[in-house]
Parts: C-alpha cells; sequence; structure tokens
C-alpha cells in the first residue's frame, strides 16, 4: 500500500511539474531535464510512468477538463455561466489548465481525440438539459452552440493573456455571456442569470488556502510529537543491548520500491520528512484545482 501510494505521488508529482513547463516554454522547448528537475525525480522514475514528453502532454490535456465541475442541478444555463468562469479564475491560478490550454492551442494533438472535443462536449450536455427544462430556445442546436461558446472563451482569453497577462478576464467572460445568451436563452431566464458566475472564487479559493495551512500545522504537530515520543523511547531504552548503540540499520524488506526502479525517491517514507511533505501537499491544494 505504501508503495502503491509513493507511485501515486511521484506520478502526481511528474504531471504537476510538466505542466508548469510547458506552461513556461510550450511543448517544443520543454525539457525533460526541467520536468525532472522541478519535480526532483530521477529520470528512471519518470520513464517508468510515462513512456515519452508526448504521453506527459496528454496526460495534461486530459486533465484540464477536470478543474470545471458542471452543476447538474438548478438551471443548466447558469451552471455553463459557472463553469466558464471556473475555467476562467482556473486560467489566472491553475498552471495545469494554462499548460493544456497552451498545448491545445499549439495543436499538440498526439493521435489522441481532438483538445476542445472534451469542452465542447460538455457544453453541448449543459445545452440540451436547458433545452429539456425550458430555459434554452427551441431552434437552438446545442453541438452548433456549444462550438461557438468554446470558440469565443478560447479567443477571449487568449485576447485578455495579451492585453492584461488575464487580469479582466472574469469580466470579459462576463461579457461573452451578455452577448451569447440572447442568440440561444428565453427572455425571461436572461433576466435570472449571472454572467459573472454565482460564486466568489477568489474568496473561496481564500478559504481553502486557510483551511489547507490549518490541516498542514496539525499534521505537523503530530508529526512532531510522534518523533519526539520516539526519540524519548530510543534514549530510555534499557536491556542487555544498551539501546542499540553501534548497530546497523535493519535490511530492507524484499519488495520494496518494487513499483518503481531504484532511486526513484531516496528517503521516501522517511519519519523527519512528514512535516515538510504535510505542510508541501496542503500548499499544492491550497494553489491547484477549483
Amino acid at each position: 500500500m505504501a508503495k502503491q501510494a509513493r507511485a501515486v505521488q511521484t506520478w502526481r508529482s511528474i504531471v504537476d511539474a510538466a505542466a508548469s513547463v510547458f506552461d513556461d516554454y510550450g511543448y517544443e522547448r520543454a525539457a525533460i531535464s526541467e520536468i525532472l528537475r522541478r519535480a526532483k525525480v530521477t529520470k528512471g522514475a519518470l520513464y517508468f510512468h510515462f513512456a515519452s514528453k508526448e504521453a506527459i502532454a496528454q496526460a495534461i490535456m486530459d486533465e484540464q477538463t477536470s478543474t470545471v465541475d458542471f452543476a447538474q442541478e438548478g438551471s443548466p444555463l447558469q451552471s455553463l455561466v459557472d463553469g466558464g468562469q471556473q475555467f476562467a479564475y482556473a486560467l489566472r491560478h491553475n498552471a495545469m489548465a494554462r499548460a493544456g490550454t497552451r498545448l491545445s492551442i499549439e495543436g499538440v494533438f498526439l493521435g489522441g481525440p481532438h483538445p476542445w472535443g472534451d469542452w465542447i462536449d460538455a457544453t453541448a450536455r449543459m445545452l440540451e438539459l436547458g433545452k429539456e427544462r425550458g430555459e434554452v430556445l427551441p431552434h437552438v442546436d446545442p453541438m452548433v452552440s456549444a462550438k461557438v461558446i468554446v470558440a469565443s472563451f478560447t479567443g477571449i482569453q487568449l485576447i485578455s493573456e495579451a492585453d492584461t497577462g488575464r487580469a479582466d478576464l472574469r469580466e470579459q467572460v462576463a461579457e461573452m455571456w451578455r452577448h451569447l445568451l440572447p442568440s440561444i436563452a428565453h427572455p425571461g431566464v436572461i433576466a435570472h442569470i449571472k454572467p459573472e458566475g454565482r460564486v466568489d472564487l477568489a474568496a473561496q479559493a481564500r478559504e481553502k488556502a486557510e483551511q489547507a495551512e490549518r490541516e498542514a500545522r496539525e499534521i505537523a504537530a503530530a508529526a512532531e510529537a510522534a518523533r519526539g515520543a520516539a526519540a524519548a523511547g530510543r534514549n530510555g531504552g534499557g536491556g542487555p543491548r544498551g539501546g542499540g548503540a553501534g548497530r546497523g540499520t535493519r535490511d530492507q524488506p524484499e519488495g520494496e520500491g518494487a513499483d518503481e526502479p531504484a532511486g526513484v525517491e531516496a528517503g521516501a517514507g522517511a519519519e523527519s520528512d512528514v512535516g515538510a511533505t504535510a505542510t508541501a501537499t496542503a500548499a499544492a491544494t491550497a494553489s491547484g484545482r477549483i
């Protein structure tokens, strides 16, 4: 179980590091050596999980859609608007979203499905649900409208990136919806839609960060207490061996680390790293997906 957890953490470290590298340099200029440096793993560990740079890029494009969750309850059109604002926020604060978008724009299809396909399909499903619930006009073709919405969002975020580093993206996306909603929604519904989204995502992110920081402090305190108790036990131990002074370390159990090449994560699982790992995990959670 511990080996499996380490393998998952290594995979996560590689993907997160690669996302930051692709975000900074694009696909062609992204170097495996830089991914290794940021992920703090060996080349053997990377190639244990991914056959190539292309495979890492595909994993990132597959993951970017998970930054958005379209709520199925309530108004489908409002949920669609909220999802767009979620992704707009992610593009400012989440390297995974930015890297996936950049890879898609650069045309890194890698033999897989069209990079915009997931977004178009998800948008079309919400528009179809809107038709069923009487929010979307009867003549609207969900797939055609979905392509227009996704294309509009893509162009707007590119212009916002060039103009303001996406600082105004939320308002620009809201303006997009103000222009598009009259062509797809019943007039009586439009008045109840909030183009800026229903949730204050910045406040939500701050709350998550504060919660993660509290949890990290609790875990670090527990780890420190455990180390203190272990040290007290060693220092106060009696018996014929005299506390074990001068004895060598116990041999590693057979099969330990078999799920990854040797040297993947030297020292993984050591007690002295528990507090640091908890703090790093909390920080990643606070700045991760929405």
